[in-house]
């Protein structure tokens, strides 16, 4: 049999043993000694139990101490971690762009890490400074006309809620700082590219319909952060005009558009290309006067450039806008109403601003026609409508060849869009300066021929001309060069798409 042992037992056993002890001997012992001894031995058992709390008591403290020690070290284990994890992403071969999730995710958890350590040590000191408290405290005296103590009513769930609700707010908070910190980053990326001219454009034509045959071309800006990282418009547009870039990407955008242009020009046809200005240009009258500046020195080749404006641009140009955009049409440049939101169109008023060409989505146009959408002028009577004042149709986001079809039928010029041909490269040969032209030399004056002498009358007649010169070869017989090939546009982009 196993010895019993005491601590094993309940506090109130010493005190129940004790008044079981005192109330025998009280009763075995007659008169005032057993009553004495009785007490006595019920005092000395609730002194046991009052030790025994104690003891427990000092031993669940100590064991709550022991194990908030080692939750603190196991969290500086995780943290020790976490610096290790942190350094090995530092040092894999990774972009920036890819790796800027990575590091939010380590903050973040190196954040809680280091909130749940300190929640710890704050428990820990907050009970080593109540058990001083306790320690410097008197014995209570028990008074009869005490008031009483009010009890203290804890509500776990509602402490539970606070505790909750404050860590998800530190969690926002290092979420967002990490956030910030990320943006930063890939903001001061795309301003060194654009400040090291780091600007691609790709082209996408704008064909006739029904002939599919390639009219013009639309320059699609995209930004080269590195060899790997290729950004599309959308990943960047809203970037640049929160950090007043869209100027200097429009004034790149416009040098490439006139360099293609002028390669056009030295082609035969009337094909043009056209671009976008960013929305912060639009509304700035020092950007657009910049701009014009662009155009005014390269007016030579502005007759094959298109400029395409937002319909909501359009709308809320001011006077002074409105002014620098009729100097540009003075120049040549033709305007394209672009990101139609609906067909509330007035011809001759585009027109006397220079508006030549009209995109609307094939979606919209679509919509219309299904009655989805209603409008005072009909999806089919737009393109004899715009015709009237010399204005062309453009369908634009064009995505299959039922779409194209039902385009040809609403009587659409022109198309665009991924049923005719995706965005491509364009060569950087395209956008070298052309090799000035040889200066042609005069041709030295022909050496005067040498009279013949002077003949008699019978060698006339006979007509033995003596002194004559031998008679030149007929020039049809002379090898000639053959004349240098002409490729067209569409053979150089599709050699710089190879």
């Amino acid at each position: 049999m196993a010895p019993a042992r005491l601590k094993a037992l309940h506090p109130l056993a010493g005190a129940v043993t004790g008044l079981s002890a005192g109330a025998a001997v009280a009763i075995l012992l007659p008169g005032g000694l057993g009553a004495a001894l009785g007490l006595l031995a019920s005092g000395a058992g609730f002194m046991l139990a009052m030790r025994a709390f104690e003891r427990r008591g000092l031993a669940r403290h100590e064991q709550a101490m022991a194990g908030l020690g080692e939750v603190k070290v196991r969290l500086a284990t995780n943290a020790i971690r976490l610096d290790a994890l942190s350094q090995r992403v530092e040092q894999m071969p990774m972009r920036d762009a890819d790796a800027a999730p990575a590091r939010a995710a380590i903050h973040e958890l190196t954040a809680e890490v280091g909130l749940l350590g300190d929640l710890i040590h704050q428990v820990a000191t907050t009970l080593a400074d109540h058990e001083n408290v306790l320690a410097r405290l008197p014995d209570p005296v028990v008074s009869a006309t005490a008031a009483p103590v009010p009890e203290v009513v804890l509500d776990p769930e509602a402490m539970r809620r606070e505790r909750a609700e404050k860590l998800a707010a530190e969690r926002t908070a290092a979420a967002a700082a990490a956030r910030e910190e990320a943006e930063a980053e890939r903001a001061a990326l795309i301003g060194k590219a654009l400040g090291e001219g780091r600007l691609e454009i790709h082209l996408q034509p704008i064909v006739s319909l029904p002939q599919r045959r390639t009219c013009g071309y639309e320059a699609l800006a995209r930004l080269r952060l590195d060899e790997n990282t290729l950004l599309l418009p959308h990943e960047f547009l809203e970037t640049v005009e929160a950090r007043g870039f869209g100027p200097t990407l429009d004034a790149l955008v416009l040098t490439r558009a006139l360099a293609i242009a002028r390669h056009l020009g030295s082609k035969e046809g009337s094909i043009f290309v056209s671009c976008n200005f960013s929305n912060a240009t639009w509304t700035s009258s020092r950007a657009l006067a910049t701009l014009t500046r662009i155009l005014d020195k390269y007016r030579e080749h502005t007759g094959h450039l298109v400029i395409e404006m937002p319909q909501a641009v359009f709308r809320e140009l001011d006077p002074t806008s409105l002014g620098l955009l009729g100097a540009m049409s003075a120049n040549g440049v033709r305007f394209a109403l672009d990101q139609l939101a609906d067909l509330r169109l007035d011809p001759r008023a585009l027109f006397d601003r220079g508006i030549r060409y009209v995109k609307a989505p094939a979606a919209l146009l679509q919509a219309h026609v299904e009655g989805r959408i209603q409008s005072d002028i009909a999806a089919g009577d737009l393109a004899a409508l715009l015709a009237r004042v010399a204005i062309i149709l453009v369908a634009d986001q064009v995505e299959d060849n039922p779409a194209a079809a039902g385009m040809i039928e609403l009587g659409a010029t022109m198309g665009q869009g991924l049923a005719f041909s995706p965005p491509r490269p364009v060569k950087p040969e395209v956008f070298a300066e052309p090799e000035p032209r040889p200066v042609a030399q005069p041709a030295p004056a022909p050496a005067e021929a040498e009279r013949p002498p002077p003949q008699s009358i019978a060698e006339r007649l006979l007509g033995q001309d003596k002194g004559s010169p031998a008679p030149l070869p007929f020039p049809g017989a002379a090898a000639q060069e053959a004349p240098p090939e002409r490729l067209p546009f569409r053979a150089v982009l599709r050699r710089a798409s190879a």
